[in-house]
């Protein structure tokens, strides 16, 4: 029998759950709660662009942790501090590229719930993820990350 990682963060929740489920109710939303809002022509392509932003966001950032060689699993230990490419104008670059599916994926279908439930996610990931992580980096990495969290902003 496998024992289960150890949580070394805190962290309450994993983050592309967390996406997921709004994503979710971003959609069930449109279903049942349509909002009466006229839909643009060039909506759905814009949407779009706003997806395949997030996505090359996020897989730069994960390309990045890959090559620190430290780990993308919140829960687990970090072993080094990346500070390069997009972390050089937000400390949580992956977590961007998750808000823009959000808001993204829903003006593909023409629905705008994902643009009013992204302030949600933002808060939700602030409380239930970040707030961890930032403390955990803060004790884990010390002074070279609080110079990193002095500098960079954490969303833009």
């Amino acid at each position: 029998m496998t024992e289960k990682p150890k949580n070394l963060t805190g962290v309450r929740i994993q983050p592309p759950a967390l996406t997921f489920f709004h994503l979710m109710a971003a959609y069930l939303l449109g279903w049942f709660v349509p909002l009466p809002i006229p839909v643009p022509d060039w909506q759905a392509m814009f949407g779009l662009g706003i997806v395949v932003f997030g996505l090359a966001l996020a897989f730069w950032a994960f390309t990045l942790f890959s090559r620190a060689g430290t780990t993308l699993d919140p829960h687990g230990g970090t072993s080094a501090l990346v500070s390069s490419g997009p972390y050089r104008f937000t400390r949580n670059p992956i977590y961007v590229g998750y808000a823009c599916l959000l808001v993204g994926f829903p003006l593909v279908i023409n629905e705008y719930w994902g643009l009013i439930l992204s302030p949600v996610l933002i808060l939700l990931m602030n409380r239930l993820v970040i707030q961890y992580e930032e403390a955990y980096l803060a004790q884990r990495l010390g002074q070279p990350y609080l110079d990193y969290k002095a500098r960079v902003r954490r969303w833009l």
